[in-house]
């Protein structure tokens, strides 16, 4: 009867906290911070162990060969996704790539962004793109230092609107870009483990008044309608643009032009416009941010990469994806900002098709399975002094970040900030060309240091400790900070300024702006 009663750990499942009759460890879960408990059980638990959500199972990954076994080597199992009602009815109200399983729908989603985001059309188009915008970045810096939270949105934003919509983001202030960060900070609030009721394992939730959970349904509710007000109104303008003059080279006219032939649904297109700008706008930002604070943080880092870069690119060129394979060192800081403050500490949770069993633990079709990010990220046994920022734990292995995920040998991961196994981010190939150039031209241009208190006169550090330095929700962001942003010469600054004036002529006029 133990392994039936709602609430209990079955015979077989892998360890876990204990639990109370008929809720399992629903009150042990935080309602922030799910992966610095995830961690602490890991510690108790071992590198596997489950949870109970009232009749339901979770099971949590904490240890790299069993990512390899359960996510890689039997992605076929492990790929679906939990069923989330509260995303799937409340807020996308359709296919949303995030959340389908696997099937006809997500096989045709996932090749439709690989058409766009491969390695060869990142290598021979999107790095053109990704250089431009960084340098008006780097110009922006110049102009308005003290908007720092501002410049790697905007950077990160416009990458994604120009490719997927081909609709540039000339400002921070731009309709558009605001929309969507008021709406990722809504839905990051309202996924995050623990902040809503568990109405997919205790239906009656969904009856009772929604007041005793701080008005939940309505709150999903306007998450999603601000989706629908954000993306139809791009969209529409995309094909009235189509009709004047025609298709341009973004996903969205590859899209449309296959629509009918692929049977997608005006609210398939809408889920998947935003599944891109979503994924691809605040996790790239999210990390340069965090690149900042690690510069703060660690100022004698900061000196030396800027040595290789000096002595590789000079002042007169800023650095470009070309350059990867003499700077080193910058590849080890991205992976090190990848690895210290993983945007997505917890991924997105996968789920069992079928029945599974590792090492003789049982895993129930329907369980939640748990990539356990920062777990990982901080396991002392695999990275030493986890909570120091220290590039040169990846100093053997510098190559970018889709070499190691395929590798067959867990050994050679270097992190796994972009997920595992079939669900492993589309758009890794892009996203470490993005950060890769925005950080090596941040470097090459300026001294970044801790601001100075005027009252005092003495630096205002930075907080970076996980649990009051970022916001709460899904996504693991910075709160706004300050730093001093200064131009390491004028002559960096003139090279600035002379490149942008050529991506103005060179490169944005292939796009609109609104």
């Amino acid at each position: 009867m133990r392994g039936t009663f709602p609430g209990s750990r079955g015979r077989g499942l892998p360890p876990g906290p204990p639990c109370i009759p008929l809720i399992g460890n629903v009150l042990q879960l935080p309602t922030t911070g799910i992966h610095l408990k995830f961690t602490e059980w890991a510690k108790a638990y071992g590198p596997i162990f489950s949870l109970k959500i009232g009749s339901s199972t979770t099971v949590v990954i904490n240890s790299p060969p069993l990512v390899k076994h359960i996510l890689d080597k039997q992605s076929a199992i492990y790929s679906h996704r939990p069923n989330i009602y509260i995303a799937r009815e409340l807020i996308l109200r359709g296919d949303h790539m995030m959340f389908l399983n696997l099937g006809d729908a997500w096989r045709r989603g996932r090749r439709l962004y690989h058409q766009q985001f491969n390695e060869t059309r990142c290598e021979k188009q999107h790095v053109i793109l990704q250089n431009a915008e960084a340098i008006q970045m780097l110009r922006d810096f110049c102009l308005s230092p003290e908007a720092l939270m501002s410049h790697p949105k905007r950077y990160s934003n416009s990458i994604m609107m120009s490719i997927v919509l081909g609709i540039r983001t000339m400002t921070p202030d731009t309709a558009h870009m605001r929309g969507l960060y008021h709406f990722l900070e809504g839905l990051s609030e309202i996924l995050e483990i623990g902040a809503t009721p568990p109405v997919d394992i205790f239906p009656i939730f969904k009856y009772l008044p929604e007041s005793w959970f701080h008005n939940w349904k309505s709150r999903s509710r306007a998450v999603g309608a601000l989706l629908t007000r954000l993306y139809e109104p791009l969209i529409d303008h995309v094909i009235r643009r189509r009709n004047r003059v025609g298709s341009k080279e973004c996903f969205l006219d590859n899209v449309l032009d296959q629509q009918e032939k692929l049977g997608l649904s005006d609210r398939d297109i809408l889920l998947m416009v935003g599944n891109l700008l979503e994924g691809g706008s605040d996790t790239t930002a999210s990390m340069l941010l965090i690149f900042i604070q690690a510069m703060l943080k660690y100022p004698d880092i900061q000196t030396q990469v800027q040595a290789q870069i000096d002595s590789v690119v000079g002042e007169d060129r800023s650095p470009t994806w070309d350059d990867y394979a003499r700077l080193p060192m910058v590849a080890m800081v991205v992976k090190e900002c990848l690895r210290w403050r993983p945007v997505a500490p917890t991924a997105f949770p996968h789920a069992a098709k079928e029945d599974g069993e590792i090492d003789g633990m049982r895993i129930p079709k329907g369980s939640t399975v748990v990539l356990n990010v920062w777990g990982l990220h901080h396991d002392p046994d695999r990275h030493a002094d986890p909570d120091i920022f220290n590039p040169w734990r990846y100093a053997d292995r510098t190559l970018p970040a889709p070499c190691y995920a395929s590798s067959p040998d867990y050994e050679n991961r270097d992190h796994y900030a972009y997920g595992a196994g079939r669900r492993i981010c589309p758009g890794i190939q892009l996203a470490e060309r993005g950060l890769f150039i925005g950080i090596a031209k941040m470097l090459w241009a300026f001294e970044i240091s801790e601001p100075v208190d005027p009252q005092t006169g003495r630096p205002i550090p930075v907080d970076v400790d996980p649990v009051t330095g970022y916001l709460e929700g899904f996504l693991n962001c910075p709160k706004d900070f300050q730093a001093t942003v200064r131009v390491r010469s004028q002559r960096r600054r003139k090279t600035i300024f002379r490149e942008f004036d050529a991506a103005e002529q060179e490169v944005f006029r292939h796009y609109e702006c609104l």
